[in-house]
């Protein structure tokens, strides 16, 4: 693991993937044959190794789809093997020639830890260079008891993972919460009906203690950044994770990417106001998306709090023009079907009152309950994998 440098509390990598990015395009990515950007191709060839499975690919067959040269992409692939990020997965069927060799990655190579700090749970995740979850573990949690009893509680959980049983290094700890705070730097802003976190250095405290490389992120935009390197981010352009749970916001992937906003302030999906006169919310407001949706739900009404739930994805739907809305978080995984129902009912009359060829279709986020801290997670692998654009501030 000598070539891995992990990822800093910025999200930033260094070493073998150090500034990479990622070029989508039809099957084909750009790499670049210069000295000085080969950890842009050393991640480039990471991807294409981990979207290959276990089959793995040939050496010419990462040359054809990067458009690196057979001479480049051996010396790469010759260093990834030093530092046993990939290596041989037997010989491919002879094509006339001689037969190839197919490299893999390996999987048990590193891991990354996801946590998912909720307002009175805590979830977190193992998992290793593919995202296959290796061990979880759920705690309770209060996160209006203080920094430092919920600090306890995350570090005590999370250093379990760190140092458990996996025997490979492990990258760093992935942190999503309810927004808004700021990615960027790591620091909490005021949680909606937790004041007393306003500008804590959430991501500092914890690195410190831990003593591993710290990313903090919202929970919507965690769960959003896993969701775009699935199969899904691969069909759409553009797509909206709402995040149904204690609370209620937005992760956005626009052009591929993660968008954050220059403040890292996007996504504040649940405190759209609605209703003028409505309940109040803790927010400070009345008639969030938010107040009303949860207020429904407490009284066994998730009927009208799909429908609620509709009516603001129908208004970010035609806002942002996106292509799918993904729906998570516990309190829509207890009632899927009803929520897909509720919330597609609303922007199937949105779409026949425009004139659309067909509406935008809504699904439950795979992944379920783990979506978010497997998201998290990801906020120390996609950099490995060149995905940076999706970690990028302005999205």
């Amino acid at each position: 693991m000598a070539g891995i440098r992990a990822a800093g509390p910025s999200g930033v990598t260094g070493g073998v993937v150090g500034g990479a990015t990622r070029v989508a395009g039809a099957g084909v990515v750009s790499g670049v044959n210069l000295l000085s950007l080969r950890s842009h191709n050393a991640a480039l060839l990471l991807d294409l190794l981990r979207r290959a499975g276990r089959a793995g690919v040939s050496r010419l067959e990462l040359a054809e789809r990067t458009g690196l040269t057979p001479q480049a992409v051996s010396k790469i692939t010759a260093r990834l093997r030093e530092d046993g990020l990939i290596t041989e997965a037997g010989r491919q069927a002879s094509t006339g020639g001689k037969p190839r060799t197919a490299l893999r990655l390996v999987p048990e190579a590193g891991h990354a830890v996801g946590l998912q700090v909720d307002r009175d749970e805590l979830r977190a995740v193992l998992v290793d260079l593919t995202g296959e979850v290796v061990a979880e573990r759920r705690a309770a949690l209060d996160l209006g008891a203080g920094a430092e009893a919920v600090l306890d509680v995350v570090v005590e959980e999370a250093r379990v993972l760190v140092e458990g049983p996996s025997g490979a290094a492990v990258l760093g700890v992935g942190v999503a919460m309810p927004g808004p705070l700021d990615h960027t730097h790591g620091v909490l802003h005021r949680v909606t009906g937790f004041p007393e976190w306003d500008g804590f250095p959430l991501r500092d405290a914890l690195a410190r203690r831990l003593g591993v490389p710290v990313v903090l992120d919202k929970d919507t935009n965690a769960a959003a950044l896993g969701l775009a390197g699935l199969a899904v981010g691969g069909e759409v352009g553009a797509f909206a994770y709402l995040h149904l749970g204690t609370g209620l916001g937005a992760g956005l992937v626009l052009g591929g990417a993660v968008h954050r906003g220059a403040r890292t302030g996007a996504g504040e999906f649940g405190h759209q106001v609605v209703q003028l006169d409505g309940p109040p919310c803790p927010c400070g407001n009345r008639g969030c998306i938010e107040a009303l949706c949860l207020a429904a739900v407490a009284r066994g009404d998730i009927d009208e709090a799909a429908r609620v739930l509709g009516e603001g994805a129908a208004n970010l739907v035609g806002l942002l023009d996106i292509d799918l809305v993904l729906l998570g978080g516990r309190t829509v995984t207890a009632e899927p079907e009803r929520f897909v129902r509720g919330v597609g009912a609303v922007l199937d009359a949105r779409a026949r009152r425009e004139g659309a060829s067909s509406p935008v279709p809504v699904r439950i986020a795979p992944g379920g309950a783990r979506a978010v801290p497997e998201g998290a997670a990801q906020l120390l692998l996609a950099p490995l994998f060149g995905r940076t654009g999706a970690l990028a501030g302005g999205g």
